[in-house]
């Protein structure tokens, strides 16, 4: 591990590099990969060495969650095999309680909450950007936890995490936030009162659409969080060794490639909003943005890499456009170095709150003039 205090250091600092000095043994510089499922038992029975198996036990996992560990503030994180994993493992370790989600939020996961009375939870979906309504949801006494997503995948709606978390802990509840669109780079929810915070890593946290993860981060270790780590053990449902090396590898370049991102969607949602095809651009960064004031004060050094048009045409108009891209890639999810373009209401299916005319967009780090270009041509071929 590398001797100057982590506190002292900077994003750009902890995740070039990766908390390590390089490998000891062979003075490698990269990170090494331990593969190892079962640990060398000491003559007196015990685990010198802490490590007893795999499943719970391995250097290369405990190095990402260390890394995501600094980077939020938490006191300890857990990576898990899928962000879901990840977010499943939370709600079915809390006892049958009320539960306040947003209404507009992943559409995946919001079809798995739905399932929760059968595990004993009662939820409320409300619009999470309106303080008024979360306030008349929570039931003091009975609530015991709020599920936040902020920016709110597909609309980027912005939440006011320390608002909620003021309102929440008032009633004994507490607070998750999905962060995924945000990353530790932009915001770090736990600074702003939530008590745990979600990433789906398979997006910005790795970057090049090439591992599927999860992480959850908590302030304080508590009965919760042991309930989490028991299940995931049990559950298998924690990262193998060489997902967790790729991941480390992509939060390695997360500060540049998150602000680069950044950069390059308000260049995009600036020009899109201009554009004679378009009705409205969704994008936190925009001051005409309803939810743009308090995305200024919590989320620092850019508004993310996640934006969405809706366009005059219609479903017709948005399907067309997406087909006619070159440079942009037609394919769901988001977060990695290529630019994707999604019809997002056909992908999440019947029952979507998702606007029929919305393309969703998940900038990636080609030049913005070139995307502009791309899409500008793809959006005259539709009309």
């Amino acid at each position: 591990m590398i001797d100057l205090p982590t506190t002292a250091m900077k994003p750009g600092t902890l995740t070039a590099s990766a908390l390590s000095e390089g490998e000891p043994i062979t003075r490698a510089l990269t990170p090494a990969i331990h593969v190892a499922t079962t640990y060398i038992r000491d003559a007196d029975n015990g685990y010198s060495s802490g490590n007893v198996y795999g499943r719970a036990d391995n250097t290369t996992v405990r190095q990402a969650e260390s890394l995501i560990s600094e980077l939020e503030g938490a006191g300890e994180s857990l990576v898990f095999g899928s962000g879901t994993a990840a977010a499943t493992a939370l709600f079915l370790s809390l006892e049958p309680t009320h539960i306040v989600a947003p209404r507009l939020m992943y559409w995946g996961l919001q079809s798995w909450l739905r399932q929760l009375p059968r595990f004993g939870h009662r939820i409320t979906f409300v619009d999470m950007s309106d303080l008024c309504a979360v306030k008349a949801a929570i039931r003091p006494g009975e609530t015991g936890l709020i599920w936040i997503e902020t920016p709110s995948n597909p609309l980027w709606s912005i939440t006011d995490i320390a608002a909620v978390a003021q309102s929440a802990h008032a009633a004994g509840a507490l607070v998750a936030a999905d962060s995924t669109v945000a990353t530790p780079i932009l915001t770090q929810p736990l600074a702003y009162g939530a008590d745990i915070v979600l990433h789906s890593a398979t997006k910005y946290l790795n970057g090049h659409s090439d591992v599927s993860a999860g992480v959850l981060a908590i302030g304080k270790p508590d009965m919760l969080w042991a309930s989490i780590r028991k299940m995931r053990e049990q559950n298998g449902s924690v990262l193998g060794p060489f997902e967790a090396w790729l991941l480390t590898r992509g939060l390695r370049t997360l500060d540049v490639r998150v602000k680069a991102q950044s950069r390059g969607a308000e260049v995009l949602a600036r020009r899109l909003a201009k554009h004679a095809a378009v009705a409205e651009v969704l994008y936190p960064g925009l001051v005409d943005s309803p939810g743009h004031r308090i995305a200024a004060s919590q989320m620092m050094g850019g508004f993310g890499g996640m934006l969405s048009i809706r366009l005059k045409g219609g479903a017709r108009a948005a399907i067309s456009t997406a087909a006619n891209v070159s440079i942009w890639r037609r394919a769901t999810s988001f977060g990695g170095i290529e630019s994707l373009i999604e019809h997002r209401s056909s992908m999440e299916g019947e029952g979507s709150h998702c606007p029929a005319d919305l393309l969703r967009l998940s900038v990636g780090l080609e030049d913005p003039d070139d995307l502009f270009s791309d899409l500008d041509q793809a959006i005259a071929r539709s009309a």
